[in-house]
């Protein structure tokens, strides 16, 4: 940290605030927000942070602040700034997805039009409908039930719309204000779920025709009520109330977020809004950071409530919006944000998947690889990752990638021989030595990039056997993870040090699932090491069983829980007395109860 930085930070004032973090070119590369700005920017420069917030770090070389006199200021000037500077690091909205509104004009005579954009004009805005069909629909019917004005610019004679009863014609005769008030008011009541009061009016109405032999008249209402329950009763109900209401929620997963936004409207689910963006900082600051955005332009048409997840802070935001945002506990409400963030986290896995699949940018993400590590195209990656847990039965597995697919059938497992307790340093020198030495020895295929489960310590151990042992010269990279143990950085060269990657990239994709898969592998045969250490033991307590009879038993049956299971004389068929396989079956049946 130069000496500059560390005289701003020890004038910070304790005051609320935003901060703009700057690179070396000058640049804002990060917003953020304070309740007090001493401690939050201080946080950036001591203790440790996971990989994502390092990398942020390793860029600031300045900074400036705002100080403001309220939490709520901070949060508008926060999303201010964001929207200003578009900052790398932050999470932002993007603004090339946006939901149709009904919107009554504020003007001397109203009409009704569907928009994409809300603004501050004193209009009235209702939604947002699934799509601009649905909200087609909604508007088509209002204009046969309330006879506002339908055309753009006032015509000099009376048009169709009058004689069909669905205009009061304001271009030829006065209308008064009351009698558009009147309407206005009508129409807001039945898009606020007045639209059951409305066809029970009809029907009333209908009956009354009826009886009076007007049947014309009465099939004119009853055609008014199908056009009601076509429109407004095909949504799923989801709450018994009729509040309007956002339901939100998140996931996290390989440095990536999804948020998914849940429209209900008079209690039924209309529309949801799902967003995945890749995001550096703390994940529930940078998704209160997105949800601030997403309501920042909408002020004239928010929902009476907005519920988020249990770890979220509502209360700043109800403040600011004037509504009740808040974290349900219990009830409809929560499994409602569960759901959201269960989406979201679905959402997500399809998204991997997807990009796994896509074998053009695959490939492309090997070669775009190779030339980011300048070490030509890596079609061949091995990569190798360490397991013990507290010290016990230490192993390493190592995988390959070839042409960015793993080979499932070149994997390979290690046991570790010459190294005692949890030691990764000791156990990459191992892994590597036997790896690459038998190689030589067989003049097998040398891999075009190594790959290391860690950071600058693990990459050094096993550069330092391939050079100065075996005499290699192969490029090793690291995968350093967070404190989530999600990969967070790449790590290369001599001495190693990050390489900027893009977190929203196929490259970074290649090698989380990578990092993923060598993880995956190794766990599994550790655990299956533990198991039948564990296994073999609970038969050493028994007299008489030794090493060949151990192995014997563990071949022929396969488990514990059928060796239990059998009866004397199937181990007689192993030349195995019936006293000992008494002993061994009561043994087993006492550890089981």
């Amino acid at each position: 940290m130069n000496s500059s930085l560390k005289d701003k930070l020890a004038v910070l004032p304790e005051k609320p605030g935003c901060y703009l973090m700057k690179n070396k070119n000058g640049e804002i590369i990060y917003v953020g927000k304070a309740k007090v700005l001493k401690n939050r920017v201080r946080s950036y420069f001591t203790g440790s942070h996971n990989g994502k917030t390092q990398l942020l770090v390793s860029e600031i070389v300045d900074f400036e602040y705002i100080v403001v006199s309220s939490a709520i200021e901070a949060l508008v000037l926060e999303c201010n700034l964001i929207k200003q500077h578009n900052p790398r690091y932050n999470v932002m909205l993007r603004d090339d997805k946006t939901y149709p509104y009904i919107k009554i004009t504020n003007e001397l005579q109203p009409r009704l039009e569907i928009t994409r954009k809300v603004i501050k004009d004193k209009a009235r805005y209702f939604g947002p409908y699934p799509n601009a069909g649905a909200a087609s629909e909604v508007k088509k019917l209002l204009d046969r039930l309330y006879p506002l004005r339908k055309c753009r610019t006032m015509p000099k004679q009376v048009c169709l719309y009058y004689h069909m009863g669905q205009c009061l014609a304001p271009c030829v005769q006065d209308v008064s204000a009351e009698e558009n008030q009147r309407l206005v008011e009508e129409i807001s009541k039945f898009l606020d779920g007045g639209h059951e009061e409305m066809k029970q009016q009809l029907t009333e109405k209908m009956m009354h025709a009826a009886e009076s032999m007007e049947f014309e008249r009465a099939k004119e209402y009853r055609d008014q009520i199908k056009n009601i329950e076509a429109v407004m009763e095909k949504q799923k109900v989801t709450l018994t109330d009729t509040v309007d209401r956002d339901i939100i929620g998140y996931a996290v997963e390989k440095g990536w977020m999804c948020v998914q936004v849940f429209y209900m409207r008079q209690g039924k689910m209309i529309e949801r809004d799902t967003t995945s963006f890749p995001y550096y900082g703390d994940e529930e600051e940078d998704f209160m950071s997105y949800v601030s955005q997403f309501y920042y332009d909408k002020q004239n048409a928010l929902p009476k409530e907005i519920l988020l997840p249990e770890q979220s802070d509502p209360d700043l935001l109800g403040e600011w919006l004037g509504i009740k945002v808040h974290s349900p506990k219990r009830s409809k409400k929560r499994e409602l944000v569960q759901m959201a963030s269960e989406n979201a986290r679905i959402a997500l896995q399809e998204k991997f998947a997807l990009m796994s699949k896509d074998d053009a940018r695959t490939i492309q993400a090997v070669h775009n690889l190779g030339h980011i590590l300048g070490i030509g195209t890596p079609n061949r990656i091995e990569a190798f990752d360490n397991s013990n847990i507290q010290g016990t039965e230490p192993v390493s597995a190592m995988i390959v990638f070839t042409d960015g697919r793993p080979d499932k059938k070149e994997y390979r497992k290690f046991k570790i021989k010459t190294v005692e307790g949890p030691d990764d340093y000791g156990s990459m020198r191992e892994v590597i030595r036997r790896r690459y030495s038998r190689l030589l020895k067989e003049s097998g295929s040398m891999p075009d990039l190594i790959v290391i489960d860690g950071g600058k310590g693990q990459i050094s151990a096993a550069m330092d056997v391939l050079e100065n042992e075996l005499g290699l010269y192969i490029p090793v990279c690291g995968l350093a993870k967070d404190d989530k143990h999600k990969t967070a950085q790449l790590m290369f060269g001599d001495p190693p040090e990050p390489v900027e990657l893009k977190r929203d990239s196929y490259e970074f994709y290649l090698l989380q699932r990578v990092q993923d898969e060598v993880h995956r592998f190794a766990i599994t045969f550790h655990r299956q090491s533990r198991t039948k250490t564990m296994l073999s033991s609970q038969l050493d307590e028994i007299p008489g069983i030794g090493e060949k009879r151990r192995k014997l038993l563990f071949t022929h049956f396969g488990s514990l829980k059928k060796m239990r299971e059998a009866t004397v004389e199937d181990f007689r068929q192993l030349g195995i007395g019936d006293k000992l396989a008494k002993e061994i079956i009561s043994h087993l049946r006492k550890l089981e109860s």
